[in-house]
């Protein structure tokens, strides 16, 4: 990955939908570059998806999970990625081993997703954090 791959990128992290002319422009390249850039990120595997922000009015909060010492982490976290109202599931260093990030429709349904990750087995402990606000990154 070469520095035109990491400002396209950029591009696509603020805005998945912006037309690869658009890209070009930016970049200072053609339509045709930036299409099949994209295509070589995607067939990497450095792009797994297109995907959206949306501001719902849910309630969006980070669920943070400690397991216990003998988990695999990777099988939780394959487990709690399917789960319906979790947008990510990032395996993490520090005191919690997983952190789900959550749009709950209310608190209800945030609730029965800690409760749900409470119930496994092999988690010791949860702490919530509530998103009260939420910034786009500058992109260079």
């Amino acid at each position: 990955m070469d520095d035109l791959d990491r400002q396209i990128l950029n591009i696509l992290r603020r805005d998945s939908r912006t037309p690869y002319t658009e890209i070009a422009s930016r970049v200072g390249t053609s339509e045709g570059t930036v299409r099949n850039r994209v295509e070589r990120l995607m067939d990497d595997g450095i792009i797994e998806r297109f995907t959206i922000s949306t501001r719902t009015g849910n309630i969006k909060a980070m669920i943070e999970v400690s397991v216990k010492v003998d988990v695999d982490t990777t099988e939780i976290t394959d487990q709690m990625v399917e789960w319906d109202q979790v947008d990510f599931v990032w395996q993490v260093s520090g005191e919690e081993d997983v952190v789900l990030v959550v749009d709950a429709a209310d608190t209800q349904s945030l609730n029965n997703l800690i409760t749900r990750a409470r119930e496994l087995d092999e988690v010791k402990n949860t702490k919530t954090r509530l998103i009260l606000d939420e910034q786009l990154g500058r992109s260079p």
